[in-house]
């Protein structure tokens, strides 16, 4: 090590490394106190140029990378004199993704695309997703992760849905929430973003998202809501796109108004990197801390541009305080001030048990959409199959962007050179091979392997074996949309052609969402795997062998084609697209009805609905009831194993509104819960009231409307097999 390398190493280790006790000289680190007391103290003793510097990162990749700090998407130093920690910022919606990470000795946990978390309905599930990526940046050095990503999917075409948890408010607010709680549960701040409405990529920075206030309530803030009342989030990330022409990092209706009075949010907002447009505006609109605009925005707005606002006037003392206090108290709250990161060595067993983590996510979130014939499990008797396409012989595919992760310790990029090897790529492909792990997982079979670029020869291997597998692959990235709901590269012509020479196929999909399936009818089996993270392999052989079965349920509705969507011509969509993009995207077409509650208001029958998804086993559900307990609404009902495996049941519960009313039904509740062959459970859920309510803009809050309303209890949004009524008064929900 270098003299200069090892000055930084003692650095970092002074003013990171080493917690700081109480005295009486420093009052704040009483941990008898609350984070607020605590942080009140320690603005009361910091100087100008103090408060200042906590209120901007800097970025540390590249030339402007500060000295001391780990390579990473931001730092903060630290204020030694009054022992205030740095700040490591770093990527980690999906995995920590340091840069750096490679060149440092670091390793990380590529964790399963966000829809996969969701796919599985598992608050349990999603926390322990979230406590991985904040143990494994904990041992790294950083103690903020730009994790939490709650954008509802109002578009499979959003290059950025791999990192988001599906359409509805509910079940997305909730697993994110969890994921939150699984962060901070190590000493380790969690943001949650991006607020609001960044529900597409195209023109991100400067298109606007239109939209009323009660949908805008009723559908991707209430999400975000019910995110931040179960994570307690240290900090929000304000989006790029403007809502109503207001960009998000100066919405003063959204920060202020709605986040920190209506919500009454004690934390920070920190823009999103290259979202800051103005100094002053941007401060008063509720914004605490500039996110490396030295790099990506126009100025650093919040050093000289605002010391200027504040020494006139025009931003008052007291904001400048409380953006310092907002910080602080959310790194208190986590206890980053008593338990600093400490970058540790790679460490086996945390690596497997991380690694443990990723493949029961892939294998819970993984969803069997089709199953003609139980063709699958292959079972022993199944001696020679045809594996065909998507790299399956090298590894599995992940979304590109600041969220992938590209450095594991199984290795580096399986499929180097994949185009765009440039920014938002390169294209990952985790080292996790399907077809390795399954030659393991079925030793009694002949496996043999062809990349399907000829169709004329995977239709001849699959002729030959007893069943073909073809591995379809879609990459998606951060900001880029795709141009269309179809796979790339031919792959349904190669479907089809396998399909023919073998009646017996199987397709299992890598998708950033759903896709259009034109041969879905003439495939026995479909298992979406989505993008399924480091152990997405292994996962993959388990479930298609029957080791583990498939538990996993739609987070979104799955459209047969774009003709189905709220708007199925976008422009400008793709890379290098033929159309200008719009400045604004009507959001108010489908307003609150996001995804099913489209469909079911339109009348659309979608290829899956939302909440499909089959099992190697079968379920029964009956005799549901339901029950209003003061404010408390329970449904109660029995859950049955009626097949021959064990198994994971979902049961969910759809609130159809009186009639007449715009939303036809909402999700309210559901549970899932692993039962034997042959038993039953007695099930009770707490049903949502948010969900019987609805947001009035004028009163600023939500009210249930009296009358009588229709509890469906079913296997996905459009399989009811139970209903009953709850006659309900009228009332204001807090």
């Amino acid at each position: 090590m270098t003299t200069k390398k090892l000055h930084h190493a003692l650095l970092f280790a002074l003013f990171v490394a080493a917690p700081v006790t109480a005295s009486d000289d420093r009052p704040w680190m009483d941990t008898a106190l609350t984070p607020d007391a605590r942080a009140a103290l320690l603005v009361a003793a910091m100087t100008q140029d103090e408060k200042f510097q906590m209120i901007r990162s800097r970025f540390a990749i590249g030339e402007k990378k500060p000295a001391e700090a780990l390579t990473a998407a931001g730092y903060v130093a630290p204020i030694p004199r009054l022992g205030i920690p740095s700040q490591g910022l770093v990527d980690a919606g999906l995995g920590v993704t340091n840069p750096g990470g490679a060149r440092e000795g670091d390793h990380a946990t590529a964790m399963p695309s966000g829809p996969a978390t969701a796919s599985t309905w598992s608050r349990e599930v999603a926390f322990q997703g979230g406590e991985t990526m904040g143990r494994e940046a904990w041992r790294q050095g950083f103690n903020v992760l730009l994790a939490g990503s709650v954008n509802l999917q109002r578009d499979p075409r959003n290059g950025r849905n791999f990192e988001y948890a599906g359409e509805d408010p509910l079940l997305a607010g909730t697993l994110v929430g969890d994921s939150i709680r699984g962060v901070q549960s190590q000493h380790v701040l969690s943001t949650m973003k991006h607020y609001a409405l960044n529900d597409m990529e195209t023109h991100r920075n400067f298109h606007s998202a239109q939209i009323g206030d009660r949908a805008m309530h009723e559908s991707d803030l209430l999400a975000f809501r019910i995110a931040l009342e179960i994570g307690a989030p240290g900090s929000v990330m304000c989006s790029y796109n403007r809502i109503n022409g207001v960009y998000g990092c100066e919405h003063d209706e959204l920060l202020n108004n709605v986040l920190k009075r209506d919500w009454q949010y004690p934390g920070y907002v920190m823009s999103d990197w290259g979202g800051v447009h103005s100094a002053s505006k941007a401060a008063l609109a509720g914004l605490d801390q500039q996110s490396a605009g030295e790099v990506f925005d126009k100025a650093v707005y919040f050093d000289r541009p605002l010391r200027m606002a504040v020494d006139a006037g025009v931003v008052p003392q007291a904001r400048l305080d409380d953006m310092a206090h907002r910080i602080l108290r959310s790194l208190i709250a986590v206890g980053a001030f008593e338990h600093p990161p400490q970058r540790r060595p790679p460490d086996a067993e945390l690596d497997a048990a991380g690694f443990a983590v990723a493949q029961r996510t892939a294998e819970e979130g993984a969803v069997l959409l089709r199953n003609a014939g139980d063709l699958l499990p292959l079972g022993t008797e199944v001696r020679r199959i045809a594996v065909i396409g998507g790299h399956a012989d090298r590894g599995v595919i992940a979304g590109g962007g600041s969220s992938m992760v590209g450095w594991t310790s199984r290795g580096p990029n399986a499929v180097p050179g994949v185009k765009p090897t440039t920014w938002p790529g390169p294209v990952m492909f985790q080292p996790s091979s399907p077809l390795q792990a399954l030659r393991e997982a079925a030793p009694q079979a002949r496996i043999d392997y062809v990349d399907g670029t000829d169709r004329a020869a995977a239709a001849r291997l699959a002729l030959e074996a007893d069943v073909a597998i073809v591995f379809a692959t879609q990459w998606s990235a951060e900001s880029v949309d795709l141009p269309d709901m179809r796979l790339p590269d031919g792959q349904d012509a190669l479907v089809e052609a396998v399909a023919a020479a073998n009646p017996r196929t199987a397709v299992v999909l890598q998708t950033n969402g759903p896709v259009e399936l034109p041969w879905a009818e003439r495939v026995p089996a479909i298992l979406q795997a989505w993008y399924p993270g480091i152990r997405g392999g292994e996962a993959i052989a388990r479930l298609l062998t029957g080791a583990a079965n498939p538990s996993g349920r739609l987070p979104v509705t799955w459209p047969v084609d774009v003709s189905q969507l709220p708007r199925p011509h976008v422009p400008g969509l793709g890379f290098n697209p033929p159309q200008k993009p719009e400045d604004t995207i009507d959001y108010d077409i489908e307003g609150a009805n996001v995804g099913y509650r489209w469909f079911a208001a339109k009348g659309l029958t979608p290829r899956y609905a939302f909440g499909h998804g089959l099992s190697y086993t079968r379920f029964a559900l009956s005799d549901l009831t339901v029950h209003a307990d003061g404010e408390r609404l329970t449904a109660r009902f029995e859950v049955r194993n009626t097949g021959a495996r064990a198994g994971a049941a979902v049961p969910q519960l759809y609130v159809h509104l009186p009639e007449g009313h715009a939303t036809p039904l909402r999700l309210a509740g559901w549970d899932k819960l692993e039962l034997q062959p042959g038993e039953s459970r007695q099930v009770e859920v707490a049903l949502a009231p948010r969900l019987f309510a609805d947001y009035d803009p004028r009163t600023r809050g939500w009210r249930i409307p009296a009358g009588r309303y229709r509890i469906a209890l079913g296997q996905s949004a459009t399989d009811t097999v139970d209903t009953a009524t709850l006659e309900l008064p009228g009332r204001t929900l807090d």
